[in-house]
């Protein structure tokens, strides 16, 4: 067990249909399970520039979050933003080796749920590999 200041993890993905909108998207992820908020107080979320929104702001600041994302070109860097680039490739790599020597673009399902085990299924393949 962690002890007091110890960092945690959280980890949430979701499918969702690209008519869907992002902020949207995780407002729901991270009000739809009731305690999650509540045994993880404090969380930072990581977000690409598609986050930006006063809304969603107010929203992750109302609910004590932290939403860690670039800034534009030409704004007043936000604080942490220097932190990001390690974890963008990261990320990339992931998304990388998913779509590539996972297959996860060509899955062969056929109905969302289909979609949901085969996603579901690589990656944890790729976490265990890992």
């Amino acid at each position: 067990m962690p002890g007091p200041g110890a960092a945690r993890a959280l980890d949430d993905w979701a499918l969702a249909n690209p008519e869907v909108d992002g902020r949207d998207l995780l407002a729901d992820m991270l009000t739809g399970d009731p305690d999650l908020l509540a045994t993880h107080p404090g969380q930072t979320v990581i977000g690409d520039k598609g986050y930006v929104s006063r809304h969603l702001d107010a929203f992750m600041a109302s609910y004590g979050l932290t939403l860690l994302r670039p800034s534009y070109r030409n704004r007043q860097p936000r604080p942490g933003e220097h932190l990001l680039k390690p974890v963008r490739q990261l990320i990339e790599s992931v998304n990388d080796t998913l779509k590539g020597q996972l297959d996860l673009e060509r899955h062969g399902a056929r109905t969302p749920a289909g979609v949901l085990a085969r996603v579901g299924q690589r990656i944890l393949a790729l976490t265990a590999a890992i």
